[in-house]
């Protein structure tokens, strides 16, 4: 991965401006930005999704990812990248559990463990996190030094009551980020005896009430999901993309579920026509990613620059 800084900016790509108050691309840095009229804060956002319990990295003979991915890796490229950046998130979309003998073992214990080791600052729950029951999930979390956020699961009939928040929020040199989860329907996906009385609720409706809530009520600077939709499909499905032309507010979608690998975070205009991004690396934790948005004193523009590891 590269390491980025408002005094190291030469190796931005190709700039795409959407208008004043909408997100932006970093090619270079603005010339305002750079004779220091504005003060500029940067906000460091590393993520994974769908990791799966993969504890080890792939064996040297894997035909797609030989000596890819691996828990102790993955400690190294964060521990690094917070001590180069000060303000730093560490997120993660979903899917933790079940993939390998680690998850039949251990349940789901080492692996919030070791999350909670790499300081993970917020997480939001997949369909597989239910495939110990509901109750196994619940057992996991004291293990788990970190929150869990979901907008669009109601689980106040279920044992889960009051364990998962719809949000989560940081501050940052006077700049305050809003992270919030959304999930697929469990129905059809998941068995009804794993996931209970946890009730699906609309994701277009529940993410805008948020991102509202967010912007309007909590004056978020900066608004970040957490999705377990999906990136896309081919029928007419919720999806990241579909969720992101249909709301506002989002800056970015961090996504998970459909195990896509994006090179770079996709684009797609919002319902004011400002920009949304959305990211997502794969799975297995093959892939750390990254974003980094450029905030200014006076917030009419926010930058980002994207990248993996």
């Amino acid at each position: 991965m590269g390491e980025y800084s408002l005094i190291n900016r030469r190796n931005f790509l190709k700039s795409a401006v959407i208008g004043s108050g909408g997100l932006l691309f970093l090619s270079s840095l603005p010339e305002k930005l750079l004779a220091n009229t504005e003060k500029t804060t940067q906000i460091t956002i590393l993520h994974t999704n769908d990791v799966h319990s993969h504890i080890d990295p792939f064996p040297k003979n894997d035909p797609k990812y030989p000596n890819m991915g691996g828990a102790a890796r993955r400690a190294s490229l964060i521990e690094k990248i917070r001590s180069q950046e000060k303000n730093v998130l560490l997120l993660d979309a979903g899917d933790i559990f079940q993939g390998t003998p680690y998850f039949n073992k251990y349940g789901g214990e080492l692996d919030f463990k070791l999350m909670s080791l790499m300081q993970y600052d917020v997480a939001t729950i997949g369909n597989h996190d239910f495939d110990n029951g509901i109750e196994g999930l619940k057992n996991m979390l004291p293990h788990a030094h970190f929150p869990f956020v979901n907008c669009n699961y109601d689980f106040s009939q279920t044992i889960l009551y009051n364990y998962i928040l719809k949000y989560k929020l940081f501050e940052f040199e006077g700049l305050k980020i809003g992270v919030f989860g959304v999930g697929v329907e469990l129905e059809g996906l998941v068995s009804k005896n794993l996931y209970g009385e946890t009730k699906y609720i609309d994701p277009v409706l529940t993410v805008q009430q948020t991102a509202t809530h967010l912007k309007k009520e909590e004056h978020c600077d900066l608004i970040i999901c957490l999705s377990h939709l999906g990136y896309s499909y081919n029928e007419n499905k919720i999806s990241d993309i579909i969720l992101a032309k249909n709301t506002k507010y989002i800056d970015a979608i961090i996504g998970g579920h459909t195990h896509t690998f994006l090179e770079k975070p996709t684009e797609i205009k919002n319902i004011e026509q400002k920009m949304t991004i959305i990211n997502q690396v794969g799975w297995a934790g093959i892939f750390l990613g990254r974003i980094d948005f450029y905030l200014t004193n006076k917030k009419s523009d926010k930058y980002y620059r994207s990248s993996i590891a």
